[in-house]
């Protein structure tokens, strides 16, 4: 049996990315970096041969994985479970006034009103399981979507404790993490992959 793969592809670089504002689930496009970003991540990935893209409907999310399909000629089924985090009262508030307005609650990254790490990695996850069932023996799915939600959304698929969550490092704009099924599971190939290292920008916790 040929086993399958699994790319969790972050969307390319935002306005509110470069000003350091918590996105969430506010629909914020790409901007010009952001549009490079994702043609040239595309031309990489196609190389991969992937069988199918999915992608939250969030439009810098949904325009990243664009790209992927007109190279491939693949359609993008768009899942509203793959959206970003919930920020509730941190969306549009930059690093700096989260830590200033609301210093509990960044010291245990809750955002009032918003989702918790545990609900997004079991929304998440639930969506990639989902997918993955309809994948073929040797199929590599693409899932474009945002920077915590598919941190999460992979320490649900590789069934790690939430303790552990933290020690993942965050996604770079338009970088990807590389599952593929082993004998007890899926197991990590790849992470942070098309950059140098370099600083995150992202709802993702540092």
């Amino acid at each position: 049996m040929s086993r399958r793969r699994l790319v969790l592809w972050r969307h390319g670089r935002t306005a509110w990315n470069l000003e350091n504002r918590f996105q969430g689930k506010t629909d914020i496009p790409l901007d010009e970096v952001g549009v490079a970003q994702a043609e040239r991540a595309a031309r990489l990935l196609a190389a991969l041969e992937p069988t199918a893209i999915i992608a939250s409907p969030l439009q810098r999310a949904a325009r990243t994985a664009q790209a992927l399909a007109a190279r491939t000629g693949l359609p993008v089924d768009h899942d509203p479970d793959l959206v970003e985090r919930d920020g509730g009262e941190w969306e549009g508030l930059t690093g700096a006034e989260i830590r200033a307005r609301y210093p509990a609650e960044h010291a245990i990254w809750q955002p009032p009103g918003g989702e918790t790490g545990a609900e997004v990695a079991k929304r998440v996850g639930g969506a990639l399981e989902r997918a993955i069932e309809n994948l073929a023996d040797g199929g590599l799915l693409v899932a474009a979507s945002h920077g915590a939600a598919l941190r999460l959304g992979m320490c649900h698929l590789l069934g790690l404790p939430e303790e552990f969550w933290e020690r993942i490092g965050g996604l770079s704009n338009c970088c990807w993490t590389v599952l593929a099924e082993g004998r007890h599971g899926w197991r990590l190939i790849d992470h942070n992959a098309g950059t140098l290292p370099e600083p995150v920008l992202s709802d993702d916790r540092a």
